[in-house]
């Protein structure tokens, strides 16, 4: 059967610089192909020079074929015509991608008069029907919407409309469902399926979340600097890898399937060498010391409610919500965007102060404490954010952002600050010449290290985790969580860990609360969690991330 899309001994070069070499790679009528790797590997730029996107100091060689015909040698004319119409693609970003100052209508009524010829009105109920074809309510009205006016699922949902509007042979999608909620993930993948059986599209799926493999990929091919070193079908290399990176990915990946847990094992560790094959690493299990003082929670809310001034109490964002962390304790809070989770910890870092309800830190309520009163307490309960390049100083040293706090909490002299700042670093693994050097001299998950580090570095109790590894690779993300780990036995640290992937949830914390709609619908150990959940958001939520 001819191919619909095939790579042909295709390559990338930047100057000296090889992004993609020989790459060999065939996507059929139907199938759902999924291309894997991390930041850095080819992925992308592939997807972009399918599309004749590629930036201009790109050098292309080999072939790319469309129904045997090789785009590459095309002109831009005819490239265009394909391009929207036989050919779609979907961005990560789709904030960036839709034209802000344009109507999500006037964006999708653009594609069908350009490549379908139809009249203003045709398109325009052309384009409602889309709209509602990937369920976005309203359509009727919300065709009249900015980007700025819709959820972040929702504008992915808009792309997908742009991408399908005229039923295109072949759609890529390159990191689809980056950063969205689980359960909009699940009905981002259902629609791509559903129009995948509909229409007959051959999919090309770009990620670095084997988990979503998992539940909808047919075959997989891995990308690792620049080359394919395997491709396989799915369950094949699910279950029998050949090549010591697709075992390292698989083995440092988090996914539904799993019931992996930090007490019984580590995450395996990918170590990469210059001119050899990657390595795998499995920090041993540490055991924790004795917790002192136990058996009292460190942090306790009771019936905290807070909602913005611009809402109504009926909206409210965080509604009677009671927890509990003990000493040593790592308590994972999970939810939808919207439904709590940022506002509840600003209210525990006093960035907030709640409408009615207590916080007890250490047995003492800090709802009403004063500025001055507060400052002793922000040096006991620090926060790890999920950006790490945003929440950094890009004009300080990394010596700089490290002794910050500790000046800001008088904590030492300048000599003890620098022997804190070395020991810090070694700590989080990171050298001790990283002092003299600018966060964007570092990789993202050195600067996510270097995140840590700052909150450790005035010894906290408390460490509020918010998506510390959402944006992360896969094997950068299991070093980070691992490295948690090690520092959570070590320190004796209590964390809240807020995150809105359940298999990372899943992994790291002790017991787990769910929220939803500003409330706490559910709380328990990680294994009921997981095997008897009473609520029925908490099932929806587990489902959507088994495979299936």
């Amino acid at each position: 059967m001819a191919s619909l899309l095939e790579f042909k001994n295709f390559g990338v070069t930047f100057g000296e610089y090889a992004a993609v070499r020989q790459l060999n790679l065939q996507v059929q009528q139907g199938q759902f192909m999924a291309l894997v790797g991390e930041s850095g590997c080819g992925k992308s730029i592939t997807a972009l020079s399918a599309m004749r996107l590629a930036p201009d100091n790109a050098r292309l060689s080999g072939e790319i074929l469309y129904q045997g015909t090789n785009l590459l040698a095309l002109p831009a004319a005819r490239v265009r015509q394909l391009r929207g119409k036989d050919i779609a693609m979907i961005f990560q970003e789709p904030m960036t991608s839709l034209n802000p100052v344009l109507t999500i209508g006037q964006q999708i009524i653009e594609t069908l008069r350009l490549h379908l010829g139809l009249s203003a009105k045709a398109a325009r109920v052309r384009a409602i029907e889309l709209l509602q074809w990937v369920n976005i309510p309203y359509a009727e009205k919300r065709i009249d919407d900015y980007a700025h006016h819709l959820s972040g699922g929702q504008r992915q949902r808009v792309m997908i409309a742009m991408a399908v509007a005229c039923e295109p042979k072949l759609l890529i999608a390159d990191e689809p469902t980056t950063a969205l909620d689980v359960t909009v993930q699940i009905q981002i993948l259902s629609l791509l399926d559903k129009l995948r059986q509909e229409l007959g599209m051959g999919v090309l799926f770009i990620t670095h979340d084997l988990g979503l493999v998992e539940q909808r990929a047919d075959r997989v091919a891995v990308m690792y600097q620049g080359e394919k070193i395997e491709e396989a079908e799915k369950s094949a290399l699910f279950q029998h890898p050949q090549h010591a990176y697709s075992k390292g990915l698989l083995a440092a990946s988090l996914h539904g399937s799993q019931a992996t847990h930090y007490r019984s094992s580590r995450l395996t560790e990918i170590v990469h060498h210059l001119d050899a094959p990657p390595t795998l690493y499995t920090p041993p299990i540490v055991p924790a010391r004795p917790i002192q003082n136990a058996g009292r929670p460190l942090l306790k809310l009771e019936k905290v409610s807070f909602h913005y001034p611009s809402a109504s109490p009926q909206t409210a964002s965080v509604k009677d919500v009671s927890l509990e962390i003990m000493p040593g304790e790592t308590l994972g809070l999970v939810g939808e965007s919207g439904c709590g989770k940022s506002t509840l910890s600003k209210l525990i870092l006093r960035l907030l102060t709640p409408k009615s309800g207590s916080i007890n830190f250490e047995g003492q309520d800090i709802t009403q404490l004063t500025s001055s009163q507060l400052a002793p307490l922000r040096r006991r309960i620090q926060m790890v954010f999920q950006d790490p390049y945003a929440s950094l100083n890009p004009r300080h040293t990394v010596g700089e952002i490290l002794r910050t706090p500790l000046r800001v909490h008088r904590l030492g002299n300048r000599a003890t600050h620098h022997q804190a700042v070395l020991k810090i670093l070694d700590q989080v693994g990171l050298p001790a010449n990283s002092v003299e050097r600018y966060p964007h001299e570092f990789s993202g998950g050195q600067r996510q290290r270097i995140g840590i580090a700052r909150a450790l570095i005035v010894n906290p109790q408390l460490i509020i985790c918010d998506e510390p590894v959402s944006a992360l690779d896969v094997s950068v993300q299991a070093q980070i969580l691992n490295l948690l780990v090690d520092l959570k036995q070590e320190r004796q640290l209590s964390l809240l860990f807020i995150s809105h992937d359940l298999a990372v949830v899943r992994y790291i914390a002790d017991r787990v609360m769910v929220m939803y709609q500003g409330e706490s619908v559910e709380q328990g150990s990680h294994q009921q969690i997981w095997q008897q959940p009473r609520h029925p958001y908490t099932r929806q939520l587990l489902q959507a991330i088994t495979p299936g």
